[in-house]
């Protein structure tokens, strides 16, 4: 095991969960209904924090110069965020960049730390962009990611049952997999109709449940990670919830999963290439 923990366990309070999450929902609420510039600030604003935690978790508590590098990646990308190429050309150099800034101590985690920080950033940004449709699309990948958080932690709670990944995260069980999976269609489906009645609930309910398990596994791959540095949050942050990483863990895999499918499918987003 590289390193000990960085940071003490943060509070494992139900209520300090609670109490942080409302008193951080609302101005992330308002700032991607308002979008730019509010929205855009927001974003950047959580790159640096994702940087700066994740070369301290992978980095032996220590935040470097490929910190900064991963950083000043995840930033240009934003200022380019509208064509997805160039954003995919920031993090390749971004990449590298890290990896030299720190060959002498994992350069592999600081490169994938530069894609890790900088692609999905951008994806939620470039979602929230898109002009017909980007606020309502974030708002219902925002409420699906939470919906699925909250569902698989009370069926984690209620059920229990076998586990999902005992080595990786002892506490998630599949009944929690499959209570993420029901909570996050449930409320796909239900902020689909607040925002928009023009398609059918079934694709929404399915698509909704898929997102569900790809921010698990973002969730997971988290947890591998700090298992493998022997850290038990990214920081402490967030009262409750330890470090943003901690906390956007699903929410950076389950974005980027729905931006690639949403520049795939649609004609723009093909052109926007």
């Amino acid at each position: 095991m590289p390193a000990s923990p960085t940071f003490p366990p943060a509070a494992n309070s139900l209520g300090l969960r609670v109490l942080s999450a409302l008193v951080l929902a609302p101005p992330v609420i308002l700032a991607l209904w308002y979008g730019r510039p509010a929205f855009d600030v927001l974003v950047g604003m959580a790159v640096l924090i994702l940087a700066w935690e994740w070369d301290r978790l992978t980095n032996n508590g220590q935040f470097g110069f490929a910190g900064i590098v991963i950083g000043l990646t995840g930033l240009g990308a934003l200022a380019v965020v509208d064509r997805p190429i160039l954003v995919l050309a920031v993090a390749a150099l971004g990449a590298l960049a890290a990896a030299l800034a720190r060959r002498r101590q994992g350069p592999h985690w600081a490169a994938f730390g530069a894609i890790y920080v900088t692609l999905p950033t951008a994806a939620i940004l470039w979602l929230r962009h898109r002009p017909e449709t980007g606020r309502e699309d974030v708002l219902w990948l925002f409420a699906v990611v939470w919906a699925t958080d909250i569902g698989a932690y009370a069926a984690g709670r209620l059920i229990g049952g076998p586990k999902l990944a005992p080595l990786i995260s002892p506490k998630k069980t599949w009944a929690g997999l499959a209570g993420g999976m029901l909570a996050a269609a449930l409320v796909g489906m239900g902020v689909d109709r607040l925002l928009s009645a023009e398609v059918a609930l079934a694709p929404i309910a399915i698509g909704a449940a898929i997102l569900a398990v790809i921010s698990q596994a973002g969730d997971l791959f988290e947890s591998f990670v700090k298992r493998h540095f022997g850290v038990k949050d990214a920081s402490r942050i967030i009262p409750g919830h330890g470090g943003l990483l901690d906390r956007v863990d699903g929410l950076v895999a389950a974005g980027l999963a729905m931006a690639g499918y949403t520049l795939y499918e649609s004609v723009g987003g093909a052109k926007a290439w």
